[in-house]
């Protein structure tokens, strides 16, 4: 009998590098879909293919029998337009293909609440994906810490490129901080597993804390202070500006996480635990792996 094979879409991304790289060191059949299938030079085989062009999915499929989607448009004007479409597409080439699952990693955030335009369209994703009759299992994470992911490289430059942080109301919102080691491993373990098909699961880590408290806490690893005064008046787009000048992350993606920020982001159920109980790690020790994977970065 041929190896499963399983596709990521988003493999060459922050999360699909890793989780392509445990895939495969775990003797898994991966297919990395990229729209530059010549330039990976990473583990898993590569393959042409673009959810923005629907047209180009059939070959990326053909023979999948699992899928991995990562994908969002976090930076464009119109990212709700063209994740949504971007969705729908990506699920009905599944279901021509055959494929038994589909794997989505979303946002946490309390449906009653008033979410973000970001979140909305995470759930929106989740909703088209299967919307041609594929079964979705949705992993719904808050910020991810790790080298390279968006929400962790604005905090790691906001502790270390300012001496002090005037900072809006925003920073005393909760989220639950998940090592991407951890998202990686929840990810491989509801592949093909019974107990997590057509199922949406929310996951963090071990901690609850302020998005000041994350500063502090990254400043203190660091070994220094970080002094704190609070502006209620700094605006979503005034906060992304200010972003942009102490920090690389691009004004219009910024400007979508900000937005996101007046969410509570905490896990609600825990269910996860009962289909994959194992420790997830600390803030403090996700924070210095992350960091050390920067330096030896270079």
């Amino acid at each position: 009998m041929s190896t499963p094979v399983v596709l990521v879409a988003g493999g060459t991304g922050f999360v699909g590098r890793r989780l392509v790289r445990d895939l495969a060191d775990d003797g898994r059949d991966v297919r990395v879909m990229t729209r530059r299938p010549g330039d990976h030079d990473g583990p898993g085989t590569p393959v042409g293919g673009d959810v923005s062009r629907p047209d180009s999915l059939e070959e990326a499929f053909d023979g999948v029998t699992a899928a991995y989607y990562l994908v969002h448009s976090l930076g464009s004007s119109d990212f709700e337009a063209r994740d949504a479409a971007a969705a729908r597409a990506f699920g009905e080439a599944a279901a021509a293909a055959g494929v038994r699952q589909i794997i989505y990693l979303g946002g946490l955030g309390d449906d009653d609440d008033d979410l973000s335009a970001h979140l909305r369209s995470r759930r929106e994703v989740e909703s088209l994906l299967g919307a041609a009759g594929v079964p979705v299992t949705v992993l719904r994470a808050g910020i991810i810490v790790g080298h390279g992911g968006i929400s962790w490289e604005m905090t790691r430059q906001l502790v270390e490129h300012l001496p002090a942080m005037v900072t809006p109301r925003w920073v005393r919102t909760r989220t639950q901080p998940i090592a991407i080691a951890d998202v990686v491993r929840y990810l491989i373990g509801v592949l093909d597993n019974p107990d997590a098909v057509g199922r949406t699961f929310e996951i963090g880590g071990p901690e609850v804390l302020a998005y000041v408290d994350m500063l502090k806490r990254v400043a203190a690893i660091e070994g220094r202070a970080l002094p704190v005064v609070q502006v209620p008046l700094l605006s979503p787009g005034l906060s992304s500006r200010w972003l942009a000048l102490v920090t690389d992350v691009d004004v219009r993606a910024g400007r979508t996480l900000v937005d996101s920020m007046v969410n509570e982001v905490v896990v609600r159920d825990p269910s996860i635990r009962d289909v994959l109980p194992f420790e997830t790690t600390g803030y403090d020790d996700a924070v210095r792996t992350a960091l050390d994977e920067r330096r030896e970065s270079g």
